[in-house]
């Protein structure tokens, strides 16, 4: 694999050019809007953050060489409450999305990206923190829009001025 390679997915995995920046989307989020669901809405910012956490972790054991079965229901992908309890417990969700993160960050190597992983379907390592850079991307453009639903949009640092 390229380094240019290497650099795309590790611009993707924390957001840059096309992505969300992970760092933005979460800033400044008031622990109880977290919890809410706009009228309309399928999911509360807190459930998506717990749901991406689900499939970080899961694809993280991939990439470690663990054996990780994808759930038999899509129903187990989205693990706990959809509110956090407290501002402590808020914390520590965006605290192990961040972890998780880092972890997957750090298996970004161009000379490791094309090893395949017997333990998922012989994808290669490259693969693999694609989907979950695309699954992130994907979920954290849902919590922007629930903050814009939520009026907490934009976060303190700055978001989008499109």
């Amino acid at each position: 694999m390229s380094v240019t390679f290497a650099r795309v997915l590790g611009d993707a995995l924390h957001g840059e050019s096309a992505h969300v920046e992970v760092s933005a989307a979460l800033d400044g989020m008031d622990w109880r809007l977290a919890g809410l669901r706009p009228a309309g809405a399928p999911h509360t910012v807190h459930g998506l953050l717990k749901h991406m956490i689900y499939w970080q972790d899961l694809l993280l054991k991939r990439l470690t060489g663990a054996v990780a079965p994808s759930p038999a229901h899509a129903a187990e992908g989205w693990p706990g409450p959809d509110a956090p309890a407290t501002e402590i417990e808020w914390q520590a969700t965006v605290d192990r999305f961040n972890a998780g993160l880092a972890a997957v960050q750090a298996c970004v190597s161009v000379e490791t990206l094309e090893q395949v992983l017997p333990n998922w379907n012989h994808r290669t390592r490259a693969e693999a923190i694609a989907v979950a850079a695309g699954h992130n991307s994907y979920h954290l453009g849902q919590i922007v829009m629930l903050r814009r639903m939520l009026g907490a949009w934009p976060p303190p640092t700055g978001g989008d001025t499109w």
